[in-house]
């Protein structure tokens, strides 16, 4: 039997085998069948203000050169690599009505069609539709944008069912802080920590305080889980949003935190934060009062979890059916996608 199967009773199932944690073959192939697949968070489109703007879809694991071209009338997102020879075509950001390549001087239209290229009059069938830049799935989504390489699903199938459950209108947000943190641990295991509120009164004393643990939620969607953390008082202080397979959306009564989860090894994983902030007067209040001290003690957690992992002496776990419905989702998840 394949390592990748998860019970759908949680009250059955065993946790992921620690393979998938320690062995090279499962992160590389989890590169392709999990990542490659999936939609994967740009940043906000207000933030782009160059006409060309070139990225790196998820570095260190897909590294795949893309180009957000940005006009009055239409966001879009091409490959950033020549069709010529492959030289990346911008390399920084900037201005202008077409795409011309410096190595030889091949020119494409900002729709990505191949207009012309020099010493190629006598080149039979050229341009040929494998000479234009091939366009990308690009969503929009309360001005947040998400691209994917070879999406299983549509993006609004992504979030369709949970899109009801979120906060209404985020206009005004304003990018205040970037943040990286680098983690000991494999991406799989910062997410499970994240989907989960289990360990809150073990390993999170002031945000404790805050939240109250015993009316804490999870609802488990098709590709996504939604968290809510209520004051004692009954107020909704966060809501955690998780998109598979490594995008969390925090929503605080000042705005949102985005936590983009990137893979470099398989036990090293940078963790991006994102601070857009709607109202300053309520900035440092609440659950996301102190998000840096939250952070570092999920990753003292999280990294302790990691050496555990490795260990002759454990395979899997067992999951609590009232508090791990989110980890046990995202498994059923992992699983899934790792089969198809």
């Amino acid at each position: 039997m394949s390592i990748f199967h998860i019970d759908p009773d949680i009250r059955r199932a065993s946790t992921l085998h620690s393979d998938f944690y320690t062995d090279q073959h499962w992160f590389d192939e989890s590169k392709e069948k999990i990542f490659a697949r999936s939609w994967q968070f740009l940043g906000r489109g207000s933030d782009l203000k160059e006409t060309l703007t070139p990225l790196t879809l998820l570095p260190s694991v897909l590294d795949e050169p893309l180009l957000i071209v940005r006009t009055s009338e239409y966001i879009s997102c091409l490959s950033n690599v020549c069709t010529h020879r492959g030289k990346i075509l911008v390399e920084a950001a900037c201005g202008g009505d077409l795409i011309r390549c410096p190595y030889h001087g091949r020119r494409f239209l900002l729709d990505g069609k191949c207009a012309s290229m020099p010493e190629f009059d006598d080149v039979v069938g050229f341009p040929a539709e494998s000479d234009d830049l091939q366009s990308l799935p690009l969503a929009e989504r309360s001005g947040f944008l998400f691209c994917s390489l070879d999406p299983v699903v549509s993006f609004d199938d992504l979030v369709c069912d949970v899109a009801a459950h979120l906060p209404g209108d985020r206009t005004g947000l304003s990018l205040a802080e970037t943040r990286e943190y680098d983690v000991n641990a494999h991406w799989a295991l910062y997410c499970e920590n994240y989907l989960e509120g289990f360990h809150i009164p073990y390993v999170h004393p002031s945000l404790n305080k805050v939240v109250d643990y015993g009316t804490y939620t999870t609802e488990t969607f098709r590709y996504s889980s939604l968290q809510t953390g209520h004051s004692a008082g009954g107020e909704i202080e966060a809501r955690y949003l998780f998109l598979f397979p490594n995008m969390m959306f925090n929503f605080y009564p000042w705005g949102i935190s985005v936590n983009i989860v990137r893979p470099v090894t398989k036990d090293r994983t940078v963790v991006e934060f994102l601070t857009y902030i709607a109202d300053e007067l309520l900035y440092h209040k609440g659950a996301g009062a102190d998000l840096h001290c939250v952070e570092l003690e999920d990753e003292a957690v999280v990294e302790s979890v990691q050496k555990g992992v490795r260990s002759r002496l454990y395979t899997h776990g067992r999951y609590s059916p009232t508090r791990e419905q989110g980890t046990h989702h995202f498994h059923t998840l992992i699983a899934e996608f790792m089969n198809a």
